[in-house]
């Protein structure tokens, strides 16, 4: 075969809201969240070439080789093929890692759908996103491409419609753990809260209405564990944001926009941010 290759974009996500709902035995835990993809993205090159093996190569923070979950989408997918072939992966990071965006949910995601098409394994988003729930429990909600509630561990999802939105996110460069987050939580064993309920005409009243239900769980004890995330809070929110919130585990923090012009204003007046801190103006998609 000749060498065949794909470049792909890998969009991050932001939480609009998450609850987390309780503990299950097997560690995970219950959630309900609204999720949608922004125009933040990583490029994924995929190639494809005659011989045997897998090769994953990544920019930034994030580690090359078996260790990352792209290397274990393509194992994965592969494995759903008859062909032989060498798979080589090159991933430029432009997500902040270790920042609830979920850019490497969405890498595992991309590799999962180009590869699908690349080796005519002919496998439905279905199948794709049976594969992703068990590599990560968002991949399923970036192999949907829609915006979604999340129910479950995040493998359950029901499409939405919501309203154009502008984002100004802001990582201040402190990496989180994900499991340290949650662990801050302590929630027992079972279910203990219900679920919020989510209103949808609060979808047809357009930013505002999305920012009155902004709301996260994890946030409060991401922010004794950094405190720094409520002064990012508060820095967005004198920008001009009409709503601010950490999305999933943080520590990114987003503020919301009426307008592409309202966001590049603030985006401006960040301008002089503290050393390290990454800024992006991003829409949903």
């Amino acid at each position: 075969m000749n060498k065949s290759t794909l470049k792909l974009l890998s969009p991050a996500k932001v939480n609009l809201t998450l609850d987390v709902l309780g503990k299950r035995e097997d560690g995970y835990h219950e959630i309900e969240s609204i999720m949608t993809r922004v125009s933040l993205y990583d490029e994924v090159f995929l190639s494809i070439e005659d011989g045997e093996g897998l090769e994953v190569n990544c920019t930034g923070q994030a580690p090359s080789g078996e260790k990352n979950i792209a290397y274990k989408a393509a194992t994965a997918i592969m494995g759903r093929s008859s062909s032989k072939v060498r798979v080589r992966i090159e991933i430029k990071k432009n997500i902040p890692v270790a920042a609830g965006l979920g850019g490497g949910s969405s890498n595992a995601a991309t590799v999962l759908l180009g590869l699908n098409r690349m080796l005519d394994i002919g496998l439905s988003k279905n199948e794709l996103m049976e594969i992703g729930a068990r590599l990560g429990a968002d991949v399923p909600f970036f192999i949907s491409e829609m915006p979604a509630i999340a129910r479950g561990i995040g493998e359950r999802l029901e499409e939405i419609n919501l309203p154009k939105l502008w984002f100004v996110l802001v990582n201040p460069n402190i990496p989180v753990s994900t499991a340290d987050v949650y662990r801050g939580l302590n929630i027992k064993f079972g279910l203990t809260k219900e679920g919020f309920g989510i209103n949808m005409p609060n979808f047809n009243n357009g930013v505002r209405g999305v920012s009155r239900i902004l709301h996260n769980d994890l946030e409060g004890v991401a922010l004794r564990m950094h405190p720094e995330i409520g002064f990012v809070k508060d820095t967005v929110r004198a920008a001009g944001a009409i709503g601010t919130l950490m999305s999933g585990s943080g520590a990114t923090v987003f503020g919301l926009f009426e307008s592409r012009e309202e966001a590049h204003a603030a985006f401006a007046s960040l301008s002089n941010r503290p050393e390290g801190w990454r800024i992006f103006v991003a829409e949903n998609i």
